[in-house]
């Protein structure tokens, strides 16, 4: 049975097949550059960022691809082009492992999430305080 119980995203990463290693910290190092503030993760057993808001982005490794989690319909949307070339359904995007690291979009989506949960916090918080009244 595959270990299930990571503490840290670093040890998630060394459990993930050798091949696979260097393309996970390479979507890592493409998420930390946009979200440095955030807190690397474990959540649903693989590697999140979290910040103050929530968290935007999670992502893991697979035998023939890696994912990213969640692609939200604004999300899907806004880079439909751009993930015309990727497996995107039921809210994950799926990269081939085979393919180079798409760093710079990877990082435009983790930004794009970002900046989402932000708004959604925002919007929950002023629906709290509205209720309050």
């Amino acid at each position: 049975m595959a270990k299930t119980d990571y503490k840290s995203v670093d040890e998630y990463i060394a459990a993930q097949p050798e091949a696979s290693q260097a393309v996970l910290k390479k979507v890592r190092e493409s998420i930390r550059k946009v979200l440095p503030e955030a807190e690397e993760v474990i959540s649903y057993q693989i590697p999140a960022f979290k910040t103050k808001a929530g968290r935007p982005i999670y992502f893991s490794g697979w035998k023939k691809h890696y994912s990213l989690y969640p692609a939200t319909g604004p999300l899907t949307a806004a880079f439909t082009s751009e993930l015309a070339a990727y497996e995107v359904e039921k809210g994950t995007i799926r990269f081939p492992l085979s393919a180079p690291v798409p760093e710079d979009l990877i990082g435009r989506i983790a930004q794009f999430r970002a900046n989402e949960v932000e708004e959604e916090a925002k919007a929950k918080a002023a629906a709290a305080a509205k209720k309050k009244r």
